[in-house]
């Protein structure tokens, strides 16, 4: 093995070996492991505990919907926000507060908290939910697809369903 190759393969593994520093100095904790998928049993299991009409939805029919959704959301933890939020952990957010995600002034003043039939009637028609949104998606007018969509977007996001009494 040549000396710059040597020196290159050194470098290589000394890299490997670093850690982060925080503004101190001082070494800083590794990033959570991402969780893995949920598998397909998993996804029938999740959909199965939701309430009531989710528990009913096509998750196949949810992801297909929400392709159109695709171009300005993402769904994954940790995921980036780019035209619009990130969507992961949406149920059980407080409307508008989504970090470092840019609101209009009509969400950033929405008072309330982002569950499934809120969603839905968002996505029916987002720009007649709430006056002076940025969102210029024309909306979901089947029931079944908006249905489907949140059950899909539940099962997909991270949400827990409250455990009954």
């Amino acid at each position: 093995m040549n000396r710059t190759a040597l020196t290159a393969l050194v470098m290589l593994t000394l890299t490997g070996c670093s850690q982060a520093e925080g503004p101190a100095g001082e070494p800083t904790a590794p990033a959570a492991p991402a969780r893995p998928a949920p598998t397909a049993a998993e996804k029938v299991a999740m959909l199965a505990s939701l309430p009531a009409p989710y528990n009913a939805a096509d998750l196949d029919n949810g992801r297909r919907v929400f392709a159109r959704c695709r171009s300005c959301h993402t769904i994954s933890e940790g995921g980036p926000n780019m035209t619009g939020p990130n969507l992961y952990g949406v149920f059980g957010q407080q409307a508008g507060v989504h970090p470092g995600f840019n609101y209009s002034a009509a969400m950033t003043e929405a008072d309330f908290v982002w569950d499934g039939a809120r969603l839905e009637e968002w996505l029916e028609n987002p720009r007649t939910f709430m006056k002076g949104t940025k969102m210029s998606f024309a909306g979901i007018p089947d029931a079944t697809d908006r249905r489907d969509v949140v059950a899909f977007l539940k099962v997909e996001t991270g949400f827990a369903p409250s455990p009954q009494p």
